[in-house]
Parts: structure tokens; sequence; C-alpha cells
């Protein structure tokens, strides 16, 4: 596959004894003792409360857009985690639906510096090829996806996904050019750059109905003002309500009026 290795600092606000801890969690997963079919069953033995939360959190949020029709997209997909857990709560909320495609769009090369501009910030997370998942990557996720649905109740019926590849400024625009009958029921947007989420915000806001939602990852960091400076020049407050997560204070979700 080709992977790259992470080359740039995670977000984090840990102290270096929770960092101290997480790094004998990482020894303990690689020195675990339990055969490859039950470690894959028994993967909560090494979730980490930060990331068990995101699992809860999406789960709310699943079942606040349920009744909606619509699609899931994700804007910044990385390695696709998000787009694994949507399918499979998919399955186990609405096993038959399968009109609720779920659909990711990231350049899968992570940032440039290039891409960075004047309302971005000075973020230590923008550095050159960060959060690039290496060559091939698109194609293992699309395998992971395929294989994920088929463990499911309606696996025979393939294609709820679709992984689109490039700068969102063109992809997005693009896609709803081509699909114009789409209906976004949920939006995850964690893309983090004012350009790239103010042309997929502008590209998105004809295809949302009353009661869509969508998550913002990086709304109120300070470090990271892009992404409300694009909000505020695309959608009018009457437009929309905002709150934060509560399980997540740093993601803010927006429902349409």
């Amino acid at each position: 596959m080709n992977q790259s290795s992470t080359n740039f600092a995670l977000e984090t606000t840990a102290t270096d004894d929770q960092l101290s801890s997480r790094e004998k969690l990482k020894q303990l997963f690689q020195q675990s003792p339990l055969p490859t079919e039950d470690l894959l069953f028994n993967l909560g033995l090494y979730t980490r409360s930060s990331l068990l939360v995101k699992y809860l959190v999406l789960y709310d949020l699943y079942l606040k857009f349920l009744p909606l029709p619509g699609v899931v997209m994700e804007f910044g997909t990385w390695w696709g985690q998000n787009l694994v857990l949507m399918e499979n709560l998919r399955a186990i909320l609405e096993p038959f639906n399968k009109q609720r495609r779920i659909i990711g769009f990231d350049t899968f090369d992570g940032y440039t510096g290039h891409a960075v501009g004047d309302k971005d910030g000075d973020g230590q997370f923008w550095t050159q090829s960060s959060y690039a998942t290496g060559v091939n990557y698109k194609a293992y996720l699309e395998e992971l996806l395929r294989t994920h649905e088929g463990m499911n109740v309606m696996g025979h019926v393939a294609g709820c996904h679709a992984l689109i590849e490039g700068d969102v400024k063109k992809t997005v625009p693009e896609f709803f050019n081509k699909n114009p009958e789409t209906i976004v029921a949920f939006a995850y947007f964690d893309i983090g750059l004012y350009e790239p989420t103010l042309a997929a915000l502008k590209a998105i806001k004809p295809h949302l109905i009353s009661g869509s939602m969508i998550l913002f990852d990086e709304l109120t960091w300070p470090e990271s003002p892009g992404e409300a400076i694009a909000l505020k020049e695309v959608f009018r407050p009457a437009e929309y309500t905002l709150e934060k997560v509560p399980l997540y204070p740093s993601k803010v979700l927006m429902r349409l009026r």
C-alpha cells in the first residue's frame, strides 16, 4: 500500500503523563497476546476514551438525522474511520436504507503549502503533506468500505459509498453538477482551511433541507479561523442554529432551519 509515515504533530491537549500512557497503550497493543481474530473482536481493550467519545457522538448524531432523507457526506476523510463508522451505524439503525449513500471527499495528499491562505491563521497543523495517507490508500479504503458493507444485512446490494479524490474546490461542485437531485441529510466538515471549506459550503447549500445537519470540526478553534469565516460568508444567521456537542465541546453542530 505504500503508506506515508506521520511526519507532523497531531493536535492534542494531553499532558506529558497522558502522552506517556498513550505510548504505553501503543506498546501493549503491539505486544498483544491475542490471536488476530480475537484481537479484532476485542479492540475495545485498546480504545482510548478520547476515541470512544467519537463513536458515541456519531451514534447520537445519526439518531438525530435518521428521520431525514438524503446522503451522508464527509469533507476531509483522512484514513476514513468516520466513513466506516457511518456505514456500520447505517447497517445497525436503518439496515434496509441503501439510499443513504455515504460519500467522502479528500485529496489523500494532505495539506499543501499553497492551500493555506491569509484567513487560515498560522496553526502548526497546516504543514506540507500533513494528513496525507500515502499512495493507493483510496483503493484500500474503498475495499475496506465494501468489506464492511458485505458483512452487513443488505451486503449483497453493493454501492452505498463513494470516495472522491481531489481538490474539493473542484470536486464538490462537479459532484453536485452531475448529481443535482442530491439531498444532504448530514455533512461532516473537517477540512479546516478557508478556501476549500468556502467552496464546499457554497456547493452543498442548495442541497440542504430543513433539519439538515453539518458538524464542524474546527469552528471555534482560534488557530483555525478559516472554517468559521467561510460559514459566515455563505450562511445568514437566520438560516441556522448552532450548538456545541455535549460530549465533544470542541465540535459544533449546525442545523438548518
